[in-house]
């Protein structure tokens, strides 16, 4: 990835100086929802050994089963929700976000409530409770003016339709 592109955890800065200095170990994450970010951006680039090294060693999946059963999913956007605790003085948190990505061209919405705790002061994913996984509905004969189907408020044409 251009380290000069937009970083895609969606916090409007570029990669190399957000989630890219995580992924090099340059940088640990402060909070429990930078750690979310930085791990969604791992999946959007495909980085599994990070999401290995950040994943709580009581929950760690084997490496196989990371990869969703084989099926081809492209990650295209992530929405925080909410954030509970999860600060640099706190030792848990919890972080819930909806993460958009394509399945046979097919756009998607998981809708996740995740636990995260801080060992050794470095923040670790726990396990995550899905809400929901489904696919992206835009309202019929509303268009691209409607309001986003996924609840964040904006324009359908300014969120999941960008």
């Amino acid at each position: 990835m251009n380290n000069n592109r937009l970083c895609p955890c969606g916090s409007g800065f570029d990669y190399a100086g957000c989630c890219g200095a995580f992924h090099t170990g340059e940088a640990q994450s402060a909070t429990a929802e930078a750690l979310m970010r930085s791990r969604f951006t791992a999946y959007v680039m495909d980085n599994m050994a990070y999401i290995q090294r950040t994943w709580d060693s009581s929950t760690r999946p084997s490496e196989e089963k990371l990869n969703f059963g084989g099926e081809e999913i492209v990650w295209q956007k992530l929405a925080l929700i909410n954030a509970k605790k999860g600060q640099a003085d706190d030792q848990k948190g919890v972080v819930e976000f909806k993460a958009y990505y394509l399945k046979d061209g097919v756009e998607h919405v998981l809708h996740e409530v995740s636990r995260f705790i801080k060992t050794n002061n470095r923040w670790f994913y726990v396990d995550g409770v899905v809400k929901a996984a489904s696919q992206v509905v835009m309202p019929k004969n509303e268009g691209k003016n409607a309001p986003c189907s996924c609840g964040s408020g904006k324009k359908y044409k300014r969120c999941c339709g960008a």
